[in-house]
């Protein structure tokens, strides 16, 4: 019975309850097939993985130091005419490596960035999975969480898009970092190819773009401030919103302390002194320079640099300086607020080195980095007029022949009459050239150019450097033709320039930055005679008369000798004024971007007095330099030669001397034509 029980036993544990059997058999065939996939699916994944590992480590060097530079363009780094450093274009990068920066600088960037670098091996799975989380309940890429390796995966082989194939691909690459080079290498890589705004690429350029020295030297707040760049470095870019910069800082320097990088003491300073702008770069001088030269260099060496090159300048931040207040001061003082006219300034030597460029204010509606100086085509109104005197005085004109201001109408073909009037609506008669150029006369300003030929006076003004095709009409003499500001005012240097042109030019020397090698001369090229010493002289002396006594009173410099022209455009649409002194070129364009006429302005008002404040700034500390002119006397053989502005033998400019010729002055057409070959023959014979 004891056995018949046993059995009894056996056959009730083997019976129990048959669901729960089948139950547990099918949970165990799960388990044994998820455990049987999944083993199969990791050594899959860790496979590929593998594979894509290898694939990547494949591709790196041995050697870390060729992965430091990653820009695919060079850098220009512009030097003034005192050989310091003022803008820079292009990719900015110079080499560094972890172990030479500065230690406040290797703190904030793997405490904002990754402050588990040195514990993980390329990824930090703590950050990845956060990331995924914000992700997810965004519905969309918001957040990286990527660590410094997976950042230098990512400069190295992917572009900046924020997709969930790319961040798959960032994991073996950033295994295969790990496993070819040691993490002070990853960090040296990272350090010189993270982007930093303002062309800065890497942290050496950055430090030497904002603070103006190496990166080994950076302050705690400096540190701070250049890390805080790596999430957006145009945002926080100090030459952009230097108070945005600070604050983002502030956040870093938080960060650090809490982190235990600083300690209270010194949290509290860096707080207490934030970082702040190099000179150079607070300044942000020559702007306007800067992009010319980038502009009209050769492609190259400029926008399409593969090397780091220095280009040396003409460029002078004290007469820069010195442009920008006389504009702010006159347009704050004499100009109603809120007004949106343009103004812009070009100061040069007499050889047409430029020193200075003002492009345009900055207005409200003014986006962009349109450069009125060197873009802007406008009608140069009167002063093309001095090329009409040019073309007379180098025909052999005196500045003391006669021309008739009177009504005068001349037939256009395809155009009809046309009969040209003068400023003032009135007519003065019987005049020197001297005195209808300081006046600005239009009828005797077109008497003279049809007299000379227009062919000539078009030809003068190429010869001085104007490009764009002069008008065909009889209005060219009154400046239909159009020109750019810099080009003009490189036309006038040609007159200091004693009649030989002065091609505007803004560089000195190109040099590779590396080496110093120089790749590229300033050399001007052959000299071009526009017009004689005589005639440049007598010119220059006339133009001096513009601003004693004519158009271009406002003008005046006090004791110091200059010379000038007003230019005003039909409608006051553009208002001009271009002169000299011994030393300095200047020319001043004001008007509108969109052709809107100018209320009461002209050459002679508030560009004159821009003229004015910027060269009464420009010569602050120079002596007084008399010009070359020639002093015209009264129809004598001899050419008198003096230095500086003297009075005329008959005392001003409206009081002529009387003429050699017969009484009869002239009073049309026909008699101009004859007093130009009247002088033209005094000079080529010397009497007549």
């Amino acid at each position: 019975m004891a056995q018949t029980g046993r059995r009894r036993t056996k056959v009730r544990r083997r019976g129990g309850n048959i669901l729960t059997r089948l139950i547990g058999r099918f949970l165990r065939g799960i388990a044994r097939a998820v455990w049987w996939t999944g083993t199969r699916a990791a050594l899959a994944l860790a496979l590929v993985v593998a594979i894509a590992t290898a694939y990547y480590y494949s591709y790196l060097p041995d050697d870390f130091t060729a992965l430091l530079d990653g820009r695919e363009r060079g850098s220009v780094t512009l030097i003034d005419a005192g050989d310091e450093v003022f803008a820079w274009r292009g990719e900015q990068g110079a080499v560094t490596r972890a172990d030479a920066v500065s230690p406040h600088l290797l703190n904030a960037v793997v405490a904002t960035e990754d402050r588990r670098f040195f514990r993980h091996f390329g990824i930090d799975l703590r950050g990845t999975a956060r990331a995924i989380t914000v992700n997810l309940r965004e519905g969309r890429t918001v957040q990286g969480g990527s660590s410094i390796t997976q950042q230098v995966a990512k400069l190295i082989w992917f572009d900046n898009t924020r997709t969930m194939e790319r961040k798959i691909r960032e994991v073996p690459a950033a295994l295969a970092l790990e496993l070819r080079f040691s993490k002070e290498e990853i960090l040296s890589i990272y350090l010189n190819r993270a982007y930093l705004g303002a062309g800065a690429t890497g942290f050496e350029a950055a430090s030497h773009r904002y603070f103006g020295k190496s990166a080994s030297n950076l302050t705690p707040a400096e540190a701070a401030m250049l890390a805080g760049l790596l999430r957006a470095p145009s945002r926080y870019a100090p030459t952009s919103d230097l108070g945005r910069a600070q604050n983002r800082a502030g956040t870093i320097i938080d960060v650090m302390e809490r982190e235990g990088h600083l300690t209270a003491v010194e949290a509290a300073e860096a707080r207490a002194r934030p970082a702040r702008l190099s000179a150079a770069a607070e300044a942000r001088a020559g702007g306007d320079f800067a992009d010319w030269i980038m502009s009209a260099g050769p492609d190259f060496l400029t926008r399409s640099t593969s090397e780091d090159v220095e280009i040396l300048t003409t460029f002078d931040k004290r007469i820069q300086r010195a442009a920008e207040q006389a504009l702010a001061h006159v347009f704050e003082t004499r100009v109603r607020e809120g007004s949106e006219a343009q103004a812009a300034i070009v100061v040069m030597s007499r050889d047409g080195a430029v020193r200075a460029m003002v492009g345009g204010r900055r207005t409200r509606g003014d986006i962009g980095q349109f450069n009125r100086a060197t873009q802007a085509l406008r009608q140069t109104g009167s002063l093309f007029k001095t090329f009409v005197y040019a073309a007379a005085l180098e025909s052999g004109g005196h500045p003391y022949d006669w021309v008739i201001d009177e009504p005068m109408t001349i037939h256009v073909p395809g155009s009809g009459p046309w009969s040209p009037q003068n400023y003032s609506r009135d007519f003065l008669g019987r005049m020197t050239l001297t005195e209808a150029f300081a006046r600005s006369t239009n009828t005797a300003a077109v008497r003279i150019s049809e007299a000379v030929g227009r062919e000539r006076v078009r030809a003068v003004a190429a010869d001085f450097g104007t490009r764009a095709p002069a008008a065909a009409g009889p209005a060219l003499a009154l400046g239909a033709s159009e020109a750019t500001l810099l080009e003009i005012t490189g036309a006038y240097a040609g007159i200091l320039n004693g009649g030989v042109r002065a091609t505007p030019h803004g560089i000195r020397e190109v040099r590779l930055r590396a080496d110093g090698t120089r790749i590229l001369g300033g050399d001007r090229g052959e000299s071009v005679r526009v017009i004689n010493e005589r005639a440049a002289g007598y010119l220059a002396w006339m133009m001096t008369q513009v601003i004693e006594t004519g158009t271009g009173t406002r003008a005046r410099l006090g004791d110091r000798p200059a010379a000038g022209k007003t230019g005003t455009t039909s409608a006051a649409r553009d208002a001009w004024f271009v002169g000299f002194t011994a030393d300095y070129v200047a020319g001043v364009w004001m008007g509108y971007d969109d052709n809107t006429p100018l209320t009461g302005v002209t050459g002679g008002g508030l560009p004159a007095e821009i003229w004015r404040e910027t060269m009464a700034r420009v010569h602050e500390g120079l002596p007084l330099r008399g010009l070359p002119l020639i002093v015209p006397q009264p129809f004598e053989s001899q050419v008198v030669a003096a230095e500086g502005v003297q009075p005329t033998p008959q005392g001003h400019v409206g009081t002529p001397p009387t003429p050699p010729t017969p009484p009869t002055a002239p009073q049309d057409l026909d008699s101009t034509v004859r007093s130009v070959f009247d002088s033209v023959m005094r000079g080529l014979f010397g009497t007549y």
